[in-house]
């Protein structure tokens, strides 16, 4: 934050000083902040912002600031008692969310999991990190987070690569079940399956996993953290990238029949 501000003010060729004279502030103010010595507030971003005529970077800094503390997580700080209680925890956001967006490069989106797809995940996740072993409880957070998709006035659209109807994070059986259940899923009304294709000619690269909340917040999923994304600016980005991903996704009987590819692979 500090960084950005003092990026501002330098690109407006003003001096600290002047920037404080500008904003009324006392002279000293305006260190701190540049230093990373105080936190602004709204308030003061804005006159900063306005202070170096660079009102349009106001809204950004603010959800930046306001963020800062909860934008990057590690996982292991979030799973430091289990992966049960992060599930229960974000059943509100998921409960408030009209539309999600989701791409998904590596594993099955949260709420299309199956109970035996999640227990070899999460087992997988847990001895990875070295995180309290509670997979019992958090697979049945989960599915219990996942009836979001089932239930009220929510619609998804999903993207998925190919590649990930193939990797196998839990036995056949639970791979077969929940090739089966993207199958039945992808028949609601209120969802919308795409699966690019591996050889798909495309605009957008392979990303990292990303879950977008209505317009509000995109969570990004990387081997060590997450990092909850609310800036407009970084928000619009993520959508116009799900945007261009969606256009290399293939859907109805296009997705079924890959699908049952990756099924009939299974043996």
């Amino acid at each position: 934050m500090a960084a950005r501000l003092q990026g501002l003010m330098q690109d407006a060729g003003l001096s600290g000083h002047e920037l404080a004279a500008r904003c009324g502030w006392h002279k000293s103010k305006s260190s701190r902040i540049a230093r990373g010595k105080t936190l602004p507030s709204d308030a003061d971003i804005r006159a900063w912002c306005a202070a170096c005529e660079a009102d349009d970077h106001a809204a950004d800094l603010i959800a930046s600031s306001r963020n800062a503390e909860l934008m990057y997580v590690e996982w292991r700080q979030i799973h430091r008692d289990g992966m049960r209680r992060v599930h229960e925890q974000t059943v509100p956001l998921y409960q408030r969310t009209r539309s999600f967006r989701v791409y998904a490069s590596n594993v099955m989106p949260g709420m299309l999991q199956t109970p035996g797809y999640a227990t070899g995940l999460l087992r997988s996740i847990t001895a990875f990190q070295g995180t309290p072993d509670d997979v019992a409880e958090a697979v049945k957070a989960r599915t219990q987070r996942s009836r979001v998709i089932r239930e009220g006035d929510h619609r998804f659209a999903l993207v998925l690569e190919e590649a990930v109807l193939y990797y196998r994070v839990s036995d056949d059986a639970a791979m077969a079940a929940q090739l089966e259940h993207v199958l039945t899923v992808m028949g609601q009304p209120n969802v919308s399956l795409g699966i690019i294709p591996a050889r798909a000619r495309r605009t957008v690269w392979p990303l990292e996993a990303f879950y977008a909340f209505d317009d509000q917040q995109v969570a990004v999923e990387t081997l060590t953290a997450e990092i909850n994304l609310t800036t407009p600016g970084e928000i619009r980005t993520y959508l116009r990238a799900f945007s261009e991903l969606s256009r290399s996704a293939v859907r109805g009987a296009e997705a079924r029949a890959l699908i049952t590819k990756a099924l009939a692979a299974l043996g």
